[in-house]
């Protein structure tokens, strides 16, 4: 394969939110995410924004999008709309017991707590947690223990 093109991972996921602005914030303030680009448009609507964590992570914050207004053929929903999650996100962070206090304290409801999963010797040992956004987003953070 090639190399991706300079600053971009070679997958970067696309969620949506109701009020993207908001949660952009959010996203940075319980997270850590970091804003790279914010294209605000017409009435403050996010037009695009990327976020990322780290050197090698990048997501991609936009408005939902639906109806007539949608470009791609189908809706872009926030869980809110869609009546649940609709993927799992799952980032490496270096200390995950930290993240997930910092989550929590920013209002992130923690749907599995920090526990050790071990798959064995063959493969690797990770210490997690789950918790979901204001929006309902599934996100998994994720500490390697081993491996």
């Amino acid at each position: 394969m090639k190399p991706t093109p300079r600053g971009w991972p070679r997958i970067s996921p696309g969620i949506y939110y109701r009020d993207a602005s908001r949660m952009i914030d959010w996203l940075c303030a319980a997270f850590a995410f970091e804003v790279k680009i914010k294209v605000v448009g017409e009435g403050g609507r996010i037009d695009h924004s990327e976020l990322v964590f780290g050197d090698d992570s990048l997501i991609m914050v936009g408005e939902e999008v639906r109806g007539t207004a949608r470009r791609f053929e189908t809706d872009c929903l926030s869980p809110l709309s869609a009546g649940g999650n609709t993927q799992n996100l799952m980032v490496y962070v270096d200390d995950v017991d930290a993240h997930c206090e910092r989550a929590r304290a920013a209002g992130a409801r923690v749907v599995a707590e920090p526990a050790l999963h071990d798959y064995g010797e063959a493969y690797w040992a990770d210490r997690s947690y789950g918790c979901i956004d204001p929006e309902g987003h599934l996100w998994w953070f994720a500490q390697r223990m081993r491996g």
